[in-house]
């Protein structure tokens, strides 16, 4: 075995995973305290010194996967992941480049890239997107709908909500969210027109219960993809493991025997 294999076992073993996972959290609550000027004020020198070794760790990790995995770690997006994130934190914030101090709480993020089950998470969203896509559009569709519809039932009595399309657009997503719609929105309208909620009763229920929960079925199904796949994954990578390893006996069980034979026939 050579010494990249080795330092790549070494970087994959839970005890280094969880070292890792340790310091982000230590370095998301550094992070959380130099916020505070009275904390600043006290320990400012102490914090920093501290924020400059987690990124000093978290450079060695990225060093040293590099070393072990070469062009290969480039292949793994959770790497790039890891490199951009790290490769923010390496850029000076200079006045120009001020908004990069508070860019180094993306740090934490790193976590989702250590955790197996958050890694779960985000890849199942992700693979839901080309169909979160779809419920997009249809969303799109039904508040533009709803929208014009809106503006020219509402818009000349309550201009404020409903009195161009952006303004009905914004006041249904409210009604969407559930926000203050009863009181806030529809009861005031229905003041004036008795029969509103014959317009807002269907556009809640198709928006809020039907395709929001859509987008919720989309997501968890994917995210059990997502866990199946990985399932398959590691079972195939044990059985790869296994028939390595009996191939291995099998070729050592043949040399024996060729020598053995050999052994006979000088005999």
């Amino acid at each position: 075995m050579t010494r990249r294999e080795l330092v790549g076992r070494w970087l994959d073993r839970p005890m280094v995973r969880n070292g890792i996972l340790g310091v982000i959290l230590f370095n998301a609550v550094i992070l959380g305290l130099e916020t505070s000027q009275t904390v600043t004020a006290r320990a400012g020198g102490l914090l920093a010194v501290l924020d400059r070794a987690c990124l000093s760790v978290f450079v060695l990790e990225l060093g040293l996967k590099l070393y072990a995995h070469r062009l290969r770690f480039f292949r793994d997006g959770w790497n790039l992941f890891d490199f951009v994130i790290v490769g923010i934190a390496l850029v000076p914030a200079s006045q120009s480049l001020s908004v990069l101090r508070a860019l180094r709480i993306l740090r934490l993020l790193r976590v989702v890239s250590v955790a197996p089950a958050l890694r779960r998470v985000v890849e199942g969203f992700v693979t839901a997107l080309p169909g979160m896509g779809s419920v997009f559009l249809l969303m799109g569709m039904i508040f533009y709908i709803a929208s014009v519809m809106a503006t020219n039932l509402f818009g000349a009595a309550f201009p404020d909500w409903f009195g161009t399309l952006g303004r009905s657009a914004y006041s249904l997503f409210q009604i969407m969210t559930l926000e203050s719609w009863s009181m806030g929105i529809v009861r005031p309208v229905m003041e004036v027109y008795p029969q509103a909620w014959l317009f807002f009763v269907p556009f809640i229920m198709v928006t809020t219960f039907a395709v929001v929960n859509l987008l919720v079925g989309l997501i968890v199904n994917s995210m059990q993809q997502a866990h199946s796949a990985e399932e398959v994954a590691q079972t195939e990578s044990y059985r790869d493991e296994v028939l390595d390893r009996l191939r291995a006996i099998e070729s050592r069980l043949a040399a024996r025997e060729t020598v053995a034979d050999a052994d006979e026939a000088a005999q």
